[in-house]
């Protein structure tokens, strides 16, 4: 059947903005079992990319369909895979080559959602947008100023679902719009708080990144959970595996602490060691090792009756999906953006042992590693680029530790902590003069 046909009577319910690889592997194809599943054809997803024109140009030949690749490994090691055609996209639009049409897809009467993976970066207010309404550049812009739209059309709200790491996402999206509006105007900023919603969500899939657009690979294993509190209806998620929930605190903080938070600590050491993707590097007993303590003693006493998970099966899952060797996923990708995901990943899970009065030697050593990425080469002498929107201020610091550690942007108040500091110092000791494998040894 061809994709003109896939796509027959197929409405845009859902503008997407942020429309990489991740958001092609779970809202999308999730949204296609549940028009499957309902019978229902008013959910089709335009898609915004916010930089680069190239997943509009590598879909538009296939008429904005790709391809869904489920990969893993049976019991005796060998790959094996799924693949599964989407055709949910109904177009892509280019937010810096047409950032009106942007806006109208927004403010479109057909619009219900608008939904976002615009990574924990995308989040920053650009106050220049406060000033060109008809041609925003930044996250927060598009939705305020197309939310401005609809209000003076006198259309309906709609529902603005994060799905990024961050804790609390949708609470968080919500006040960052509600004060980016007032800087617009007052009523409209009482519009979006009265009437608009923002449903707190957790998405958990490993989606490495592909050199192949118009083939996203990802892991079998999906779950999403999502606060059920939307303005115009949603599609019935649950026919792909979601669930929808009162309260998505408890699976945010798991997955955010559990599989983001190791998921860093096995970037950072990996890049370092010269362990190219996530499978090799779990590979190492002594990575894996530090990795299932870290989350055994450090993390999972931090979620000891804040989620209603058994934690040692939790943990046992995990380190199989990061040994999957069919997804390559490569520990550089994971590296990126560390001043915008080590606060989310790793100093909730600080701030609660210290409380506690209990030790953080594996997740200092894990801070360590981040800060010995930064210098830009690894145990081999090879050089990496550091992509992180904070990398020339933080190569300012030197490689100082009290300096790194005191960076307020990323540490706060932490950087004035001795309990903190302290062990980061000296675990960044150990990996800059015996290096990862025997700093693992020794923690």
């Amino acid at each position: 059947m061809s994709a003109r046909a896939d796509k027959a009577g197929l409405r845009p319910g859902i503008v997407h903005l942020g429309l990489g690889a991740f958001a092609r592997a779970h809202l999308i194809p999730a949204t296609e079992a549940a028009m499957a599943a309902t019978g229902e054809r008013d959910w089709g997803v335009l898609g915004v990319s916010l930089r680069h024109a190239d997943v509009r140009d590598a879909l538009a030949p296939h008429g904005f369909d790709y391809t869904l690749s489920l990969r893993d490994a049976d019991e005796e090691g060998r790959p094996r895979e799924r693949r599964q055609t989407v055709h949910s996209l109904l177009g892509v639009l280019v937010a810096p080559e047409d950032p009106r049409a942007v806006l109208e897809a927004i403010a479109a009467p057909a619009t219900r959602i608008v939904s976002l993976t615009v990574t924990e970066k995308g989040y920053r207010p650009e106050p220049a947008d406060l000033t060109r309404p008809d041609a925003p550049r930044s996250t927060l812009g598009f939705l305020v100023h197309g939310l401005a739209l609809r209000r003076a059309r006198g259309l309906g709200p709609v529902t603005l679902l994060s799905c990024d790491n961050l804790a609390s996402n949708g609470r968080t999206l919500r006040g960052l719009a509600i004060a980016f509006a007032h800087e617009v105007d007052a009523a409209l900023a009482v519009w979006i708080e009265r009437e608009c919603r923002f449903p707190n969500s957790m998405v958990d899939r490993i989606v490495p990144k592909s050199d192949d657009l118009a083939v996203v690979t990802a892991e079998p294993f999906f779950d999403w959970a999502i606060e059920d509190d939307f303005a115009a209806g949603r599609p019935d998620w649950t026919a792909y595996g979601a669930r929808f929930v009162p309260d998505a605190a408890p699976y945010e903080h798991l997955k955010l602490r559990m599989v983001n938070g190791s998921h860093s600590a096995i970037a950072y050491l990996g890049v370092m060691a010269g362990w190219p993707t996530v499978d090799r590097a779990i590979a190492e007993p002594v990575l894996r090792r530090f990795v299932e303590a870290l989350m055994r003693e450090e993390i999972e006493p931090t979620l000891a009756g804040r989620v209603d998970a058994d934690l040692a099966d939790y943990r046992a899952r995990l380190i199989e999906r990061f040994a999957n060797p069919a997804l390559a996923h490569r520990t550089l990708q994971i590296a990126m953006d560390g001043s915008q995901k080590i606060p989310q990943r790793w100093l909730g899970t600080v701030r609660d042992r210290l409380a506690a009065g209990a030790k953080i030697d594996r997740l200092a050593l894990a801070v360590a590693a981040w800060l010995h990425f930064l210098r830009g080469v690894d145990e081999a002498g090879q050089r990496y680029a550091i992509d992180d929107p904070l990398a020339g201020a933080l190569a300012a610091l030197g490689d100082d530790p009290q300096a790194l550690c005191g960076f307020a942007p990323v540490f706060g108040e932490l950087g004035r902590e001795p309990r903190f500091v302290a062990p980061v110092a000296k675990a960044l000791e150990s990996l800059r003069t015996n290096g990862v494998r025997a700093a693992l040894e020794a923690a």
